[in-house]
């Protein structure tokens, strides 16, 4: 009986707020049907493309590959695995991606704020809704690029077997890279 309650109770709901916002004003830079769209797809395709350190680190060895850091450019300053190239994630553009990856068919490897513990200023943790992986794997889904990896776990950047760069090794006592 409750979950009867509780399911017509979304139902109005939803109705209710469907036509609260058919007079609202139109977008056709803002679609919302399409990110859900790209985020579905995302969440299928996420479930192989998790990876550990391990497989982290010989993938960031081959050619071709690349490691991406969608934080902002300052957090990248402070630290970041070495080797991976900036973009922070407000400047994602068809035209910003394609200069750094030029092939759409490029081996990206992500991870952001959420995969570091000990290293508070440089990888302040997020809500896990709002995990910088999540957007930057829909973001770059959009944009077309289909053969990206994330980086997983929860790591210690002090017991972490990826090397690091920028200005917080040595204050958080990093083997220099």
């Amino acid at each position: 009986m409750k979950t009867s309650i509780h399911a017509t109770l979304l139902c109005v709901l939803s109705i209710g707020l469907s036509s609260a916002f058919a007079d609202a004003p139109k977008n056709p830079h803002v679609d919302i049907q399409a990110f859900l769209k790209d985020a579905r797809a995302v969440e299928i395709q996420r479930v192989n493309r998790v990876i550990d350190q391990e497989a982290f680190l010989k993938m960031a060895a081959e050619k071709g590959t690349m490691i991406l850091d969608a934080r902002s450019a300052d957090k990248f300053a402070m630290l970041h695995v070495k080797d991976a190239v900036s973009l922070p994630f407000t400047d994602f553009t068809e035209e910003s991606l394609a200069k750094v990856f030029p092939d759409k068919n490029t081996r990206i490897l992500i991870y952001c704020n959420n995969n570091f513990s000990h290293a508070p200023r440089a990888m302040a943790l997020k809500s896990a809704g709002a995990s910088l992986n999540i957007s930057t794997l829909i973001a770059l889904q959009t944009y077309g690029y289909k053969n990206v990896y994330e980086l997983g776990g929860y790591i210690d950047v002090k017991k972490s077997k990826l090397p690091f760069s920028g200005s917080d090794v040595k204050t958080l006592d990093l083997p220099q890279s």
